[in-house]
């Protein structure tokens, strides 16, 4: 079966990276960003919607944060279809899609994270980045067609660009943010039905993204553990029915249940923190449809 979605944007996750600078509590500020996964995208709320609606991970994962640092301050500039290409280059889909962000910017997200950064010197810990599904997903499901010849044979070139592009990404956010701790969302796959045959090539793109974070002393938060976790294969596809939209609506992007369960996987990356009971409330908003039956990520 094809996914119903070259769609989309995802983002997430492998096991854990290499720690940064030790940091027993967060900073001033939290800085979310990346692509339709950081912006908290789901497909029953359209364009036009506002921001608030889409709580996402990163408002749960902040939830708990505030329990250690009350004051913390969330900016947000997820844009649901960034690239690791776009997110230097600029031209996020989200722009001509009509969605409007969390936290406006200008120019790309990475030179508007930098300028952030610099303004707020010694003041943002953690960033988070979530940043290779629509890279990734759209090669495998509009190239490819889920075809696993094609996956094989090219799919090594393209898990290298990614790494290589996410490893330059991650080196300028450390420069700007040198005592930050940064976690970045592994990969997962998000197809019911091929999870058995695509494992491998799932093993080698978090390798990837591991490699580029260990780089930059950066995090990586274990979202294959969420999404796909050990077991059979009816127990997975079980998991991705309950935490994702992709058995109900064909959309990859997590539920409110799989939103929690991201933000405990960031939780647990940012490992220097107490251990904290009883899960953070989930902010909702109110429920809407998504944009011509694909949603951005």
């Amino acid at each position: 079966m094809r996914l119903a979605l070259a769609t989309v944007v995802l983002l997430m996750l492998a096991g854990c990276g290499s720690s940064g600078s030790p940091t027993s509590a967060p900073k001033a500020y939290y800085l979310a960003l990346g692509d339709s996964i950081a912006y908290g995208q789901q497909p029953t709320k359209p364009p036009g919607t506002p921001a608030s609606a889409f709580p996402g991970y990163v408002n749960v994962f902040a939830a708990r944060l505030k329990r250690l640092s009350p004051e913390l301050k969330v900016v947000n500039y997820g844009c649901s279809g960034e690239s690791t290409a776009t997110f230097v280059a600029g031209g996020c889909p989200a722009f001509d899609a009509g969605f409007k962000l969390h936290d406006e910017f200008h120019g790309t997200q990475l030179t508007a994270a930098e300028s952030f950064l610099r303004a707020h010197d010694g003041e943002v810990s953690p960033i988070t980045l979530t940043l290779w599904g629509n890279d990734w997903l759209r090669f495998l499901f509009d190239e490819c067609d889920g075809d696993l010849s094609c996956v094989n044979a090219q799919g090594p070139r393209l898990i290298a660009s990614i790494g290589a592009r996410l490893k330059s990404i991650l080196k300028r956010l450390r420069t700007a943010a040198p005592d930050a701790t940064i976690i970045v969302t592994g990969a997962w796959n998000p197809d019911p039905q091929q999870l058995r045959e695509l494992a491998p090539v799932y093993r080698s793109l978090n390798a990837s993204i591991e490699r580029a974070a260990s780089a930059s002393g950066a995090r990586v938060a274990n979202a294959r553990l969420v999404f796909n976790p050990p077991g059979t294969v009816e127990r997975q596809q079980a998991r991705l029915c309950k935490l994702t939209f992709i058995c109900t609506q064909g959309d990859v992007h997590p539920t409110d249940a799989g939103y929690r369960a991201l933000a405990s996987a960031f939780m647990t990356a940012f490992d220097h923190a107490p251990k904290l009971e009883g899960p953070a409330p989930m902010p909702t908003g109110k429920e809407q449809r998504c944009p011509q039956g694909r949603c951005l990520s």
